[in-house]
């Protein structure tokens, strides 16, 4: 990596890998951070680098074909991590067509900005010579391959079975991915990680939701029984695990990145509830979403045999300072549930 793209580096997993990689590489020559600003991307998680030398923020949509070109022409990357996406499952239900534009199309508009720069000679079509050391990695979800029974794992292998228009739109965008390797010989890679927790998660998602609503004594909204079941991993253990599919990763493979901590969101509510010294009276139980995946759980086999690649996090140290980045970050918390979240959070909740 000298010339990295990273995409969507202002949102939650893509704010924490651009500080991960600022941090622990002494590779990086320029790192542009190429983010639309939607409502989850948030320039403060980036503040305290904005004025690192090797970064550069650019606002701008992954469909808009001129300007991801531009940027390519402009910092000759060698390096793509793709991050940007609609990525929450219940505004996908409400608004499946921005998720199909941005999650498939935007990830072709990349692509075709890639193979187009790195190819060598790129009016030959049969041409699958490109530039050394070239890479596009993908970022993907478990949930392209649905759901588990009580037993089993999701492996590489396996057939993709996506039931939301997110993860559709996330298995769409990996098939393209997969065609763009196979068809023109582009250095492609793609990740599938399973639910990720840390710090500067927008608060749609579970764990920031439940601490934020229990912080003011609000009720916790649980889908359903509350027993669907997740793998979860630590951010900083999902941005480690990029960096080793970059580095080491066979071109063409897809790796699975779980983080070994198999939860029922319900024993993460209560063990939210018990940290903060809050009642167990403030669950209240709502009607399940459509189409709610039972259980994931993620084979992470290949990328700890291959790549030498574990989890560092427990789930208990990683919860432990998760809860106290959001009770040290107020102001943080204040400001990104202002506004359009409350409209979407009675849209999905209720009042």
């Amino acid at each position: 990596m000298k010339n990295i793209l990273v995409t969507g580096g202002a949102g939650f997993i893509g704010s924490n890998f651009v500080h991960y990689v600022l941090q622990t590489r002494d590779d990086i020559q320029r790192l542009v951070n190429y983010d639309l600003l939607t409502y989850a991307g948030n320039l403060e998680n980036l503040k305290d680098i904005e004025k690192d030398p090797r970064y550069t923020f650019a606002r701008g949509d992954i469909r808009d074909r001129k300007a991801v070109k531009e940027l390519f022409n402009e910092y000759d990357f060698d390096t793509v991590v793709h991050f940007a996406a609609e990525s929450h499952v219940d505004r996908s239900i409400t608004e499946p067509e921005v998720f199909l534009t941005t999650n498939v199309m935007g990830t072709q508009t990349l692509l075709d900005a890639a193979k187009d720069h790195w190819k060598l000679a790129p009016e030959d079509k049969y041409s699958r010579e490109y530039k050394p050391g070239v890479r596009y990695l993908q970022v993907s979800t478990d949930e392209v391959y649905g759901a588990l029974g009580k037993t089993g794992m999701f492996t590489e292998t396996m057939p993709l079975a996506p039931n939301s228009p997110y993860s559709a739109s996330k298995a769409g965008a990996d098939m393209v991915v997969r065609a763009y390797g196979s068809t023109y010989g582009l250095p492609v890679n793609i990740t599938r990680c399973s639910n990720n927790y840390g710090p500067c998660q927008f608060p749609e998602k579970l764990i920031p939701l439940m601490i934020h609503n229990a912080l003011g004594d609000k009720a916790l909204p649980v889908y359903g029984d509350g027993m669907q079941i997740r793998d979860w991993l630590h951010v900083k253990d999902h941005c480690a695990a990029i960096c080793a599919v970059l580095d080491r990763g066979r071109v063409g493979e897809v790796y699975n990145i779980g983080g070994n901590n198999e939860k029922a969101n319900l024993d993460i509510v209560r063990l939210i509830l018990s940290a903060l010294d809050k009642p167990e009276s403030l669950i209240a139980h709502v009607a399940d979403r459509p189409g709610h995946d039972r259980r994931y759980a993620i084979d992470n086999g290949k990328i700890t045999s291959e790549l030498g690649w574990k989890p560092e996090y427990t789930f208990e140290q990683g919860m432990t300072e998760t809860i106290q980045w959001y009770l040290d970050h107020p102001a943080w918390v204040e400001h990104v549930t202002s506004g359009a979240y409350r409209n979407y959070y009675k849209r999905m909740y209720g009042s």
